[in-house]
């Protein structure tokens, strides 16, 4: 495969990647010294607003019809650390999520009024940076150090803002897991460097467009796809190496921490960015294997998620299943199911973020997050109960929501590549989803309170002016996006055309 790029002078006048990833940083010290809470709110507030608008600036200013890297930029370093970012289709993809979701979770913090809101702002505003270098840079070792130096302040967040007293449990299983999968990767990494250090002049260097110039012999290409793909699955999460999700979901902090996690696919990302170009004949080779384990995680999540009384686990368990689709479009190997997958991700992003939103102004009410002590809310909290149900309905991929257009793309691949028995499997596994989803909705918005009969009844709050600016907001994003989804899937169309090309068969 032959990976091109542009200069980021030919097509805007000032080094925009650099921006996108300082900008976050410039908004600490404010943060810091703020004490107010409005201003605090509003600083932080326009810092991410203004992050998000230069993210438009780059989608505005990028050549759909160009599949090379654009926008590159280098600096020369310690050896192998050179920085060098570029962008294609996909990453400008995943950046406009970031900077959104970057606003809505500093518009539910402050309704969530939460303690410690200077701190708060600062870890949202460094995990903002380090997931937006991530999606920028074309330096491996770069993007698994990045990995590593994010689960600080992503621990800080799934710990210090938990709702529940086994936190500690929360954040240690967090750990254990992101530091083995970072162990997998660094590793993989290091193998990688060394292979083109004996195939290349000598140099070590862990840059995209140096590494696929050699190709890795077949001898060391299968271990180095497993450590790489092992690591980046522990993120995606990805049976059976989800282990971690549920427990985080259940007692670490009900949105803040997951929309950062489970909103933006780091795994999916990666294994795209990285494995599918570096790894082709191993991707080749191994991906039947791949596929086998992400259907068996379409069924087994979605039969637990029916069996949780508890919401926040069942929405860990569709995670995974719904996860589980996406690893079976990009494993189809076909640009349409790669560009079906990345819209999916898309789309998984906005409608995980407002379930998870949801269900912490719930929790706010409430103080539970156990299906049978809720009940009846939606006439007390409608606006929250019908965000709640469109986002559910984006999840499983009705018309009208960008889940649509993505789940098409990926069945219809599946069917061409493997035939009727995955594709089969992946839609029941949709509608199994469809099933737990509309479940859960049922018994917290519409069942009758057990309380009722006793005449115990709490009152509920309504929803307040933020809280419906945010359950608004998700709302005609994910309706927006859905019904004019073409802007999107032309501006990934020539990445996936791209990242596809070393596994389109010859005919006959």
């Amino acid at each position: 495969m032959i990976f091109t790029e542009l200069a980021w002078h030919t097509q805007i006048g000032y080094p925009i990647l650099t921006l996108l990833q300082v900008l976050p940083l410039l908004a600490v010290p404010v943060m810091l010294l703020l004490r107010n809470r409005n201003a605090l709110t509003g600083s932080g507030f326009l810092f991410a607003l203004a992050e998000f608008l230069l993210a438009v600036d780059l989608y505005r200013h990028y050549d759909h019809d160009n599949n090379a890297f654009q926008f590159a930029e280098r600096l020369n370093l310690l050896g192998p650390l050179n920085y060098h970012a570029a962008v294609d289709g996909i990453s400008i993809l995943f950046i406009l999520l970031t900077t959104l979701l970057a606003l809505l979770v500093i518009l539910y913090g402050r309704i969530r009024n939460y303690s410690a809101l200077s701190q708060y702002f600062v870890i949202l505003f460094v995990v903002e940076s380090s997931l937006v270098s991530m999606f920028v840079t074309v330096d491996l070792l770069w993007f698994v150090l990045l990995y590593a130096l994010q689960l600080l302040p992503i621990g800080l967040l799934v710990w210090r803002w938990a709702t529940s007293v086994e936190k500690d449990k929360a954040l240690l299983r967090f750990l254990q897991f992101m530091s083995t999968g970072f162990l997998l990767l660094l590793c993989g990494t290091i193998m990688l460097g060394r292979q083109h250090v004996a195939a290349g002049d000598g140099n070590w260097t862990f840059d995209l467009f140096e590494l696929v110039r050699n190709p890795i012999p077949g001898t060391y290409d299968s271990i180095i796809f497993f450590l790489l793909f092992y690591g980046m699955a522990i993120r995606v999460p990805l049976f059976p190496l989800h282990g971690w999700l549920p427990r985080v979901a259940e007692h670490g902090s009900i949105a803040v921490a997951p929309v950062f996690l489970l909103g933006l696919k780091i795994g999916i990302y990666g294994i795209l960015r990285f494995i599918f170009p570096l790894l082709p004949e191993a991707v080749m080779h191994w991906h039947v294997y791949v596929v086998t384990f992400a259907v068996t995680g379409v069924f087994y999540a979605a039969l637990l998620a029916m069996l949780q009384d508890n919401l926040r686990r069942l929405l860990a368990y569709a995670v995974v299943s719904h996860t589980s689709i996406l690893v079976i479009g990009l494993f189809s190997l076909n640009h349409l199911a790669i560009q079906g997958s990345m819209f999916l991700s898309v789309n998984f992003g906005l409608a995980i973020a407002g379930l998870l939103f949801m269900t912490g102004l719930v929790f706010m009410r409430t103080r539970t997050t156990l299906l049978p002590q809720l009940g009846g809310l939606f006439d007390r909290i409608p606006i929250i109960g019908a965000t709640f149900f469109v986002a559910g309905l984006a999840i499983v991929g009705m018309p009208g929501t960008p889940g649509f257009d993505g789940a098409h793309l990926v069945l219809e691949a599946a069917m061409h590549h493997f035939g009727a028995l995955v594709t089969i499997a992946a839609a029941i596994g949709n509608v199994v989803a469809a099933g737990f989803l509309l479940w859960a909705f049922q018994r917290a918005f519409l069942s009758p309170p057990r309380a009722v009969s006793a005449g115990k009844l709490k009152p509920v709050p309504p929803a307040g002016p933020l809280e419906i600016t945010l359950a608004l907001a998700i709302v005609m994003v994910l309706l927006i996006t859905g019904f004019y989804s073409e802007p999107w899937l032309e501006l990934i169309e020539k990445s996936a055309q791209l990242l596809s090309t070393p596994f389109v068969r010859p005919a006959g």
